[in-house]
């Protein structure tokens, strides 16, 4: 397949809906100069479980692999950790492993070769002393400002936030170093990193790097899609019934697209994800409600669905039909391989567990001495006589003056 593509064709390709690029000059130069296959990284720190979302990278780096690129991932176990801890130092391992399951099978459901993918693990070059010492290089010539700006819109944003979270854009920019890349990939919220990187690198004596960005898909509920909110993502393991639920609650107002996270899926993930898998353009069809209503509604560019569905010939009833029936479909071969992978099941376990349950602990109630079957301090023997604490209150003696005196019992004339 990559053979059959000019060089022009593979830059169209890697430059297909992405939302900028930064010194594209650096891939042409790679691709039409030097004639050498481009090698460019994509990261991702090892924090919630891996969501639908992530279908919008992974439509991506098909692409580049389909255009004959390198494609290195990082799964970027060292930033989790750093990133206000959203990944706990003992979950981290466990994490990283599941990613590495979760995207292989994801990349192989999109029918693109994976000989030039490569997986590597943060941990195994970021405690080198050689990157330690760099990163030490980096922290003098970055200020504390420049670094805090980077990372805003990508480390957690806290009240009383942590130096880890200044360390996090320096790392990400000298990954593109020790991964030796051309290029890093990334969601247009990574910009201020990316530039960050343009202009730090150099400063330490490493060549600037060409920067590609995807556009931020809405989630389900119109804002961003996040592992740590469950209304705003499907997550890739949900069963049918869970996602037809999710998808039915989705934000999706009739006629509009602004906020749109059902119009953004079907433009940046499935559309392009049937071409990918048919080898052609890419078609995305809408069922009608009734046979009587007419075929099938087949969309092969988005802007006819967008403009169907601003004048209401696309109502959100179908639109989300149809998205259903897809998004089944092409998350059933993923779920295949985690039901037949005891090994990806034990690290979701690992990575995963399932929150404790504490128990409640019931209180004893304090209903005092006088309800049936309360212990009252009082023992009544075999012999007749009576043992315990309160037994003077019941102790009627041994005589009879004094069982009368203990009653308080008065000798009265009945007549």
């Amino acid at each position: 397949m990559v053979e059959s593509l000019s060089a022009q064709d593979r830059i169209a390709l890697i430059y297909e809906n992405l939302h900028e690029k930064l010194k594209e000059d650096i891939i042409e130069d790679v691709i039409l100069k030097q004639n050498r296959p481009l090698k460019v990284y994509w990261g991702t720190a090892t924090t919630g479980r891996p969501h639908c979302g992530y279908f919008v990278p992974m439509v991506k780096l098909a692409h580049f692999l389909r255009a004959g690129c390198t494609v290195k991932i990082l799964l970027a176990d060292i930033h989790g950790f750093l990133d206000n801890l959203k990944a706990p130092i003992e979950l981290v391992k466990y994490r990283a492993e599941y990613y590495r399951f979760v995207i292989t099978s994801l990349l192989k459901s999109l029918n693109v070769p994976i000989d030039r993918l490569v997986v590597v693990l943060g941990s195994s070059y970021q405690l080198s002393a050689e990157y330690t010492m760099d990163l030490f290089r980096l922290s003098s010539v970055v200020t504390e400002h420049d670094s805090k700006k980077a990372g805003a819109e990508v480390v957690k944003q806290v009240a009383n936030p942590t130096l880890s979270g200044l360390i996090y854009p320096l790392m990400q920019a000298l990954d593109e170093q020790y991964l030796d890349v051309d290029a890093q990939f990334g969601g247009v919220d990574q910009r201020k990193i990316f530039a960050l990187a343009q202009e730090s690198l150099p400063k330490i004596n490493y060549k600037e790097r060409a920067h590609l960005m995807n556009p931020m898909v809405p989630g389900l509920s119109g804002g961003k899609m996040s592992a740590s909110d469950p209304d705003s993502k499907i997550d890739l393991l949900d069963p049918p019934n869970v996602v037809e639920k999710k998808l039915k609650k989705a934000h999706c107002a009739p006629k509009e697209l602004e906020g749109n996270g059902i119009i953004g899926f079907v433009e940046y993930v499935l559309l392009p994800v049937n071409g990918l898998k048919s080898g052609g353009k890419g078609k995305f069809v809408v069922e009608r409600r009734k046979p009587e209503d007419g075929e099938p509604i087949v969309y092969e560019d988005i802007a006819t669905l967008k403009a169907d569905y601003e004048a209401d010939r696309l109502t959100p009833q179908l639109l989300k039909g149809a998205v259903i029936k897809a998004l089944i479909d092409l998350l059933k071969p993923l779920q295949e391989d985690y039901q037949t992978s005891p090994e990806w099941q034990e690290s979701a376990n690992k990575a995963y567990p399932p929150p404790e349950v504490k128990k409640k602990e019931k209180k004893v109630k304090d209903r005092g001495t006088r309800f049936p079957g309360a212990k009252s301090g009082i023992e009544a023997k075999p012999d007749g006589h009576i043992e315990g604490a309160q037994k003077d209150r019941v102790n009627l003696g041994t005589g009879a003056e004094k069982a009368m005196s203990n009653l308080d019992i008065e000798s009265k004339d009945p007549y």
